[in-house]
C-alpha cells in the first residue's frame, strides 16, 4: 500500500492478506482478541513497520494503533536468530502517561498469550527467581511507571529477568537507560515507539526523549505514532527518523454528496449545546437521563485538578439516581490513580468518569458511550483526542461541549475550519428552567456549608478555572472579561466570590448574598478544625502583644526629658567605668618595656592636650569683648 492518505473503504482487509509476513499465532490472536478486521491503520502501518522502515503514522483517535506497532515488534523479536542476550534491550515503547503505558502492557500480554514460549515465561516475571534462559527468542516485557515502584525496584526486576522489551514513561526510562548494566548496543537494539508523540513534547518530554535517543544505537527502526502531527514532531522526524514512511489515515464519509476528511470516528457524533455556567451540570443530568440507551460508562471532563478534587463531592447530588462517580487527575498518587483508574474499567453499574485531560489521549477505556466536555478546550486537537473517547472501534458513541452564551458560540466556527465539524444537540432535548438550576445552587451551598473544607476546594477550584480560562490559546473566544461572574458563583455554589485581580473591577455583591458567621464556619474533620482555633487564637494573642509593644513605644516617647538626660548621665559614668577597667586590664599584662613605652606616650598626648588647651584660652581672650572704641 502507498504511503500517504488512506481512504477507509479501501484499507479494510481481513488480517489473511498478511499472511505471509505474519505467524500463524499472531493471526490467531487478534482473531480471539476480537480483531477480525484489519483497521485501516493497521493495514497502512503493520507492512512499512515489519519490512525495515521508519513510520511516522498520523490516525484518528480509537483506529487500532496499539496493534500497529505491537505486532510489528513482537514479529521482529521473535524472528530474531538467537535470544536477545541478558541485559540487552531490544525494543522499548515511549508513552506519555502511567495509564496509557499499562494499557499497552495489557494489550501485549494478551498477544503473548497466544505464544507459546513467552506465555510460559510470563508467570515468572511476577516472581522473585532468575528468569530462565531459552533456546528460542522469547519476548519478556518490562512495565516501568513512576508511583508504582522505585528505579531502584526497576532496576532490581531488569537484573533478574533480564526484559528485552520496555514499555515506559519517558521520566523513569531515563533512569533504568543510565545503568551501567542495561545494554542498548547496535548488536542488539531493533525498534523504538514513540505513542502519541506529540502529546510526549506537549508535556515538556523533549529533554527526556532527547536522552533516550542518546542512549540508543542510530541504526534502529523507529516509529511515531499520533493523532495529529506538530511542528515539534516534525522536528522530532528530523532528528530521530531516517527517511520516515509517512501514514496518515483519515475517514471518509459522504455528507449532502460531498465526501469529507474527518479525524474522529465515523461512528462518533459530535455536538454541543449553549447553556449559561448555572445550567451546565443539571443540564448534564437530564442528558444522562434522557438518552434512549443509558450510557455504561461517561466521561466528564473539566479543566483543572482542583475542579475535578471540589466536583466529585457536589456532582453526585444532581445525577439521576443509579450513576456513580470516580474521580481521576494527574495530582492524585500514583496508587489513586491506578485504583480509581481500574474501578472505572471494571465497573458494572453505569459509572461516570470525572477528569482532567489526563484521560483524553491514547486510553483505550471499552464502552465510553458518551463524552462531556463542561468546559471547551482551546486547542482543536484537545478537543478531538477528548470526544474521542467514545466511538471507538465502530462502536457508536456521542460527545457533547457545552458552551456560555454569546462569544464562546463561535468555537463551533473554528472547529469547522479546523475540519472538526459539530452539530447543534437535538436529541434528546436539553430544557433547564431557572429554577431548576437554582435547585442545584442551593444543593452545592447546602453540602458547602456544611464542611469549611468544601468552601476551601470551592475557592481553590474557582481560581484555577479562571486561570485556565485566562490561558486559552483562541483568546478571541474566551475572554474572562466577557464572563457573567454572579452566574458562575452560582454554577458553582460558591458562598463568596475570592479575591482575584480579574474580579478588581467587577461591582457585583462579593458577599453572594450570604450571611455567614465565618468565625464559627467549621471544618467537619476535628483536627482541622482544632488547628483553624488553634491559628485563631494565636492570631487574637498575637494581636495583643502587638497593641501592648504600641503602648511600650509610646511611653517611652512620652517621657519627661529631665528623666532622659538623668539616664544618659548614667550611661555615660558606666562607660567610663568599663574604659578605665580595660586599660587597668591593659596595663597589668604589659612588660616594663612596654609600660616604660606607654608612659612616654601618655606624657606626650598630656603635652599636645595644655598646648590646645592654652591656644584656645588665648584666642577665646583676644575674643573677648570689650566695649566700642571711641
Amino acid at each position: 500500500m502507498a504511503p500517504g492518505k488512506v481512504p477507509a473503504k479501501k484499507s479494510l482487509r481481513a488480517w489473511d492478506g498478511l499472511k505471509p509476513p505474519l505467524a500463524e499465532w499472531v493471526l490467531d490472536a487478534v482473531s480471539t482478541m476480537g480483531f477480525s478486521q484489519m483497521t485501516p491503520v493497521q493495514a497502512a502501518t503493520i507492512p512499512h513497520f515489519m519490512g525495515n522502515k521508519d513510520v511516522v503514522v498520523e490516525a484518528v483517535t480509537g483506529s487500532g494503533k496499539t496493534l500497529s506497532f505491537l505486532i510489528p515488534i513482537v514479529q521482529r523479536l521473535l524472528r530474531l536468530e538467537e535470544p536477545t542476550k541478558r541485559h540487552h534491550v531490544a525494543a522499548i515503547i515511549v508513552s506519555p502517561t502511567r495509564e496509557l503505558a499499562a494499557q499497552i502492557h495489557t494489550v501485549l500480554l494478551s498477544l503473548l498469550e497466544f505464544h507459546a514460549p513467552s506465555a510460559e515465561l510470563l508467570p515468572r516475571l511476577k516472581d522473585d527467581e532468575k528468569r530462565p534462559s531459552t533456546a528460542v527468542p522469547v519476548v519478556a516485557p518490562q512495565l516501568l511507571v513512576g508511583g508504582t515502584t522505585t528505579p531502584a525496584q526497576d532496576l532490581s526486576f531488569f537484573m533478574r529477568h533480564s526484559p528485552n522489551l520496555l514499555i515506559s514513561s519517558p521520566g523513569r526510562l531515563v533512569e533504568l537507560l543510565a545503568s551501567p548494566h542495561v545494554h542498548c548496543p547496535q548488536s542488539s537494539f531493533e525498534m523504538l515507539v514513540l505513542d502519541e508523540a506529540d502529546r510526549l513534547l506537549d508535556l515538556g518530554f523533549k529533554q527526556d526523549l532527547q536522552g533516550i535517543i542518546s542512549h540508543l544505537p542510530k541504526q534502529r527502526r523507529t516509529g511515531l505514532f499520533s493523532a495529529s502531527v506538530s511542528e515539534a514532531v516534525s522536528e522530532l522526524i528530523r532528528v530521530g527518523l531516517r527517511n520516515p514512511v509517512k501514514i496518515e489515515v483519515r475517514v471518509k464519509m459522504k455528507d449532502g454528496g460531498v465526501l469529507e476528511d474527518r479525524k474522529t470516528p465515523a461512528s462518533l457524533q459530535m455536538a454541543y449545546m449553549v447553556k449559561p455556567a448555572s445550567q451546565k451540570l443539571p443540564a448534564l443530568s437530564q442528558l444522562l437521563g434522557r438518552l434512549p440507551v443509558r450510557p455504561q460508562r461517561s466521561i466528564v471532563f473539566l479543566s483543572t485538578c482542583a475542579a475535578v478534587d471540589y466536583f466529585q463531592h457536589v456532582l453526585p447530588l444532581v445525577l439521576p439516581d443509579g450513576f456513580s462517580l470516580v474521580p481521576l487527575h494527574g495530582k492524585h498518587p500514583a496508587k489513586v490513580r491506578e485504583r480509581n483508574f481500574n474501578k472505572f474499567l471494571t465497573s458494572v453499574s453505569p459509572t461516570i468518569l470525572l477528569t482532567t485531560d489526563l484521560a483524553a489521549r491514547g486510553l483505550d477505556i471499552p464502552q465510553v458511550d458518551l463524552v462531556v466536555q463542561i468546559d471547551a478546550p482551546s486547542d482543536p486537537k484537545v478537543f478531538i483526542h477528548r470526544s474521542g473517547r467514545a466511538g471507538r472501534a465502530g462502536r457508536k458513541g456521542l460527545a457533547v461541549v457545552m458552551l456560555h452564551p454569546g462569544r464562546e458560540e463561535d468555537y463551533v466556527k473554528f472547529l469547522e475550519v479546523r475540519k472538526t465539524p459539530i452539530i447543534p444537540l437535538a436529541r434528546p432535548e436539553i430544557s433547564v428552567s431557572d429554577d431548576e438550576a437554582r435547585a442545584a445552587t442551593q444543593k452545592f451551598r447546602r453540602i458547602v456549608k456544611a464542611d469549611r473544607a468544601l468552601y476551601d476546594k470551592a475557592q481553590k477550584a474557582f481560581v484555577s478555572w479562571v486561570r485556565s480560562y485566562g490561558a486559552h490559546q483562541a483568546t478571541s473566544i474566551f475572554r474572562a472579561s466577557d464572563l457573567d461572574w454572579a452566574d458562575l458563583a452560582e454554577a458553582w455554589g460558591l458562598l463568596r466570590m475570592p479575591r482575584m485581580p480579574e474580579l478588581k473591577t467587577w461591582e457585583g455583591d462579593k458577599m453572594l448574598g450570604q450571611k455567614i458567621d465565618w468565625e464559627t464556619f467549621a471544618y467537619k474533620e476535628k483536627t482541622r478544625e482544632q488547628a483553624r482555633q488553634d491559628a485563631l487564637e494565636a492570631e487574637r494573642t498575637g494581636a495583643a502583644d502587638n497593641k501592648r509593644e504600641d503602648m511600650k513605644r509610646k511611653r517611652k516617647n512620652n517621657e519627661a526629658w529631665s528623666g532622659k538626660l538623668e539616664k544618659e548621665d548614667v550611661r555615660v559614668e558606666r562607660r567610663e567605668k568599663r574604659r578605665k577597667k580595660r586599660e587597668a586590664e591593659r596595663s597589668a599584662n604589659m612588660t616594663e618595656d612596654e609600660r616604660a613605652k606607654q608612659m612616654e606616650l601618655d606624657a606626650l598626648i598630656a603635652q599636645v592636650r595644655r598646648q590646645n588647651q592654652e591656644k584656645q584660652k588665648a584666642a577665646s581672650k583676644d575674643d573677648e569683648f570689650e566695649g566700642f572704641d571711641d
